[in-house]
């Protein structure tokens, strides 16, 4: 409807110069998410990134990326969108870092065809990581008896509330492994020649925007105002594009008008555990 409202303005009162969509990649990637939290993932972003691929004068779409890391599938379901979307509106994707990328915030970042940090921002963490508690010696302190039945031998497969066993832990490597090399194809592919030959660069180690560029892991460095008016002319504009709004104004998702009780009880509840989990990935690298 814009677009078309603004056919009908006479070009000599529309403003001038190119339009760059933004979106914001902001956030821990995780699926699911909640009415007090909303998270990052493909379900949460792409109508967004629909919307902004879809502007037909913009030679490009900007995205600004401010990510711990999180889910490795939504991290890659997110990255495949913005490839597919770029191949078919033909238009070159602009990746601009903020505090962080890293891990599946970075896996997200090189599905951009350049990628501009700030020079302090933290880059990388190319790797896997898993965690979780154990409670078993809790249980029994509190005399609680855990009952499991299962009609498979490892159906209860890393249970926290049992000791760990060295057949899981094995097993969990092996499939970190796997996506772990997942990764490292991934990054190959689109970062190609740009990458230093540094043994640490596919060890989770992560580093600032500035040692990130002599590791082929951004290409330049700088912001994305500057960078847009460098490019496209002093009038060039970004324009942010929004998450999609409910009957009453109000951002999706969000806590409805008539929310039960219990349910907002509950959410809370949920709310403060992604609070924690968000808190616990930030800090990973000192933010």
């Amino acid at each position: 409807m814009a677009d078309f409202l603004k056919r009908l303005v006479p070009k000599r009162f529309q403003k001038k110069g190119v339009v760059i969509p933004v979106v914001r990649l902001h956030g821990p990637i995780m699926s699911g998410g909640s009415r007090f939290r909303p998270a990052l993932n493909l379900a949460s972003i792409a109508g967004q990134l629909e919307k902004a691929f879809s502007m037909k004068d913009s030679p490009a779409v900007a995205l600004s990326i401010n990510s711990p890391g999180g889910s490795p599938v939504q991290s890659r379901m997110i990255y495949d969108r913005i490839r597919a979307l770029a191949e078919e509106k033909n238009k070159r994707v602009i990746v601009f870092v903020e505090d962080v990328a890293a891990s599946g915030g970075y896996m997200i970042a090189i599905a951009g065809d350049e990628i501009i940090a700030d020079a302090t921002s933290i880059v990388g963490s190319i790797g896997v990581v898993s965690g979780g508690f154990g409670f078993p010696e809790l249980l029994k302190k509190i005399g609680v008896e855990r009952r499991v039945y299962t009609s498979g031998e490892n159906k209860v497969i890393l249970d926290p509330f049992q000791p760990e066993k060295e057949s899981d832990i094995e097993y969990l490597k092996t499939l970190q492994a796997e996506i772990h090399e997942i990764f490292i194809d991934m990054v190959k592919a689109r970062r190609g020649t740009q990458l230093a030959d540094d043994p640490a660069l596919f060890s989770g180690l992560f580093w600032t925007g500035r040692k990130g560029l002599e590791l082929g892991l951004v290409d330049r460095l700088g912001g994305m105002r500057e960078e847009i008016k460098t490019r496209y002319g002093k009038d060039a504009r970004l324009e942010l594009v929004g998450a999609p709004k409910g009957l009453f104004g109000r951002r999706a998702p969000g806590i409805g008008a008539f929310a039960a009780p219990d349910e907002i009880a509950v959410q809370a509840v949920a709310g403060l555990a992604e609070t924690l989990e968000e808190k616990a990935l930030w800090r990973r690298y000192g933010l």
